[in-house]
């Protein structure tokens, strides 16, 4: 019996983490749920995989939760401090950290000090912290699996084999809901054909971050943590289909795939059962439907996030870190129709502009970092 904490319990990851919980109760154990502020669903998770522990990040859920709870047997924590008591509780085998945002990195980093192995879907603790995190990996002899299906493909394409014979990864890109418009055309979109993805169900900020290629670039930025790459190594391709979920080519010219049906159920599972491939109920890939597959180069002139991404991957340091955060900040402007669809790349562009270089940030000057790229966009909202 495999014994998990999911912090992010009520997000897409984490819903989708507790099916598989459900398909395999023999295997697997919930010992603590996370969340921010969802209190009805938090709630019925917890009445039904009976948990030890659930933690709320806002006070008030935690309290409202308290009192749903009463009499059950289930600690209720709040705040930071209750994430991290979940995140390192003791009885506990792996943790799955699919929290959106940079709530996400203290939990995290308290996990892996804790021994817990870690089913990474957060990407903001490698994005911002992964000079951070790999060197403690590495230190308290755990082990990372990566959720993102980008990422797990290259984990897979990987295995068994001599990384010192890769010659570049070749992580691939739907290319979102607007990969055929004009920069134009782009101008006019709306957050409601935005969430509209052809391929994925993820969470609303997520296929955001799919429609502008940002997404794509902040993935480049943990594939050099996860996978000891540089920029240059990796290769960003489009692929429309999305049955090649990602590649590895080696020095001799092979290239090594991990294909599949969209299904993010498949990179959850094979992180929670790794090395095993228990049956998954997904669709399967027939060729003979699929016929053709198609590959594209992105393009960053239009989608100028994407470009602002790599800049900020080759500048590495706390640039990073500003990055995802006007990107955050921006996303949500977008989704209040505060601002357009294009005008997230400009505000990101314009933070990274306004801030100061920093090498080797520590977790305090990552936080600072978030907070103030939040007041650089505030002010320029206000003018």
């Amino acid at each position: 019996m495999k014994k998990i904490v999911v912090m992010g319990s009520t997000g897409s990851i984490g819903t989708q983490t507790l099916e598989i919980v459900r398909d395999h109760r023999n295997e697997l154990e919930v010992k603590a749920l996370t969340a921010n502020s969802s209190v009805d669903l938090i709630v019925k998770q917890a009445l039904e995989f009976r948990p030890k522990m659930v933690a709320m990040n806002d006070e008030a859920a935690a309290e409202a939760v308290s009192a749903k709870l009463k009499g059950e047997n289930i600690k209720v924590l709040s705040g930071m401090d209750g994430l991290i008591a979940a995140a390192s509780m003791e009885d506990a085998d792996i943790v799955v950290t699919a929290m959106v945002g940079m709530i996400g990195i203290r939990p995290t980093i308290a996990a892996i000090k804790a021994g817990h192995d870690i089913a990474l879907a957060n990407k903001e603790t490698l994005v911002c912290a992964g000079h951070i995190i790999m060197p403690l990996i590495k230190e308290c002899g755990v082990k990372l699996y990566p959720v993102d299906s980008e990422h797990s493909a290259i984990f897979q394409s990987l295995n068994g084999e001599n990384h010192a014979d890769v010659e570049r990864i070749i992580l691939t890109a739907s290319g979102g809901p607007f990969r055929t418009k004009t920069a134009e055309e782009l101008e006019n979109v709306t957050a409601a054909d935005a969430l509209k993805h052809p391929n994925w169900d993820m969470g609303a900020k997520i296929t955001i971050d799919s429609a502008t290629l940002v997404n794509k670039g902040l993935e480049v930025m943990e594939a050099c943590h996860l996978f000891g790459v540089g920029v240059d190594d990796i290769e960003v391709v489009v692929h429309p289909q999305s049955i090649i979920h990602s590649a590895v080519q080696y020095r001799d010219g092979a290239i090594i795939a991990q294909m599949g049906s969209p299904d993010m159920k498949l990179p959850i599972q094979y992180a929670l059962f790794y090395p095993d491939r228990p049956y998954l109920n997904t669709k399967r890939v027939d060729f003979f439907k699929l016929r053709s597959m198609t590959f594209e180069a992105p393009d960053p002139d239009r989608f100028l996030g994407f470009k602002y991404a790599l800049e900020a991957a080759r500048a590495g340091g706390i640039m990073p870190t500003v990055f995802n955060a006007a990107n955050e900040k921006a996303v949500a402007l977008f989704l209040k129709g505060r601002i357009k669809f294009t005008d997230i790349a400009g505000l990101i562009k314009q933070v990274m502009d306004a801030s100061k270089r920093i090498e080797n940030p520590t977790v305090d000057e990552i936080l600072a970092a978030e907070k103030a790229a939040g007041d650089i966009i505030a002010g320029l909202m206000d003018k």
